[in-house]
Formats: C-alpha cells, structure tokens, sequence
C-alpha cells in the first residue's frame, strides 16, 4: 500500500463506480471509500436471489470482487488500473437480510499483484452476520489499451 493515499483517490473511485453498470443493475451503492478499504451495500431485492429465496452466490460474489477491487485501486497511482485475475469465494451463511454490506480490504499491497481480502455481512435485525468471505487477486495494469484509470 502506498504510505500515503494517493491524490483523489476517492474521487476517481467514485466516478469509476458510478460506470459499473454491473454494480447499478443489482442495485448496488458505494457506501465507504477509504485508503486501502471500500465498501459496498446492496439492499434486499428478490429478483437478485436464488430459487431458496437466498441471495444468489453469483450477486455476492461480484459485489466482494467490486469492493476488494476498488480497495485495491484505492492504493496504487492515477495512471492505472486494476484487474481482478483470481478470487476465491466461501459462502459461510444463507444470504438472508433487509441489505447487505460486502467490505474489501487491501492485505498485500505492491506495485504488480494486490492481494485484498473481503467480508459480505448480511444486516437485519439485531447484528450483522458474516454470510461470505473473499480472497483475491488483483493486477496493477498501465499502458493497456482500453483499459484506463
């Protein structure tokens, strides 16, 4: 991680999030943008669940990818980009809540390979409950074609 963050990071995020049309179809808002940590929260809807009535994997799964990747991008210089080239997700509870909140976290910062890691909590009443844990590979790319901060 950079020692110190880099100038508006937290701008260029929030202008990169609002053209994920992915993350606006499911409903998704980027709730915290801090050095090295970013968050993500998505309210219940059911056309995003599974035949259970459960948040389908495939939601969780892309909304940790976005929240471990904009962490991610929130340490490294404003001539790049990030690229997610692997992940590993762990369903640990049924996705049932009122909204969900999926946090990223930079573990392993560097100036090619970011490893963060990711937490998806389910919220309702009472507290949060840990319903998935991610695991990912980012990729530090400049200078590619198509591929801009």
């Amino acid at each position: 991680m950079t020692e110190f963050p880099p100038p508006d990071f937290s701008g260029r995020i929030t202008r990169s999030f609002a053209r994920q049309a992915a993350m606006r179809l499911i409903g998704a808002e980027l709730t915290r943008v801090e050095h090295g940590t970013v968050e993500i929260e998505l309210p219940f809807d059911e056309k995003l669940t599974q035949q259970h009535g459960i948040l389908h994997a495939g939601i969780i799964s892309a909304a940790l990818d976005t929240a471990c990747g904009y962490a991610a991008y929130s340490v490294i210089d404003a001539c790049a980009s990030i690229l997610t080239i692997e992940f590993k997700v762990n369903l640990l509870s049924q996705g049932r809540g009122e909204r969900f909140l999926f946090r990223g976290e930079v573990t392993k910062p560097g100036s090619t390979i970011i490893v963060a890691d990711g937490r998806a909590y389910a919220v309702g009443d009472g507290p949060a409950k840990l319903i998935a844990s991610m695991t990912g590979t980012m990729m530090v790319v400049r200078d590619r074609e198509g591929i801009a901060g």
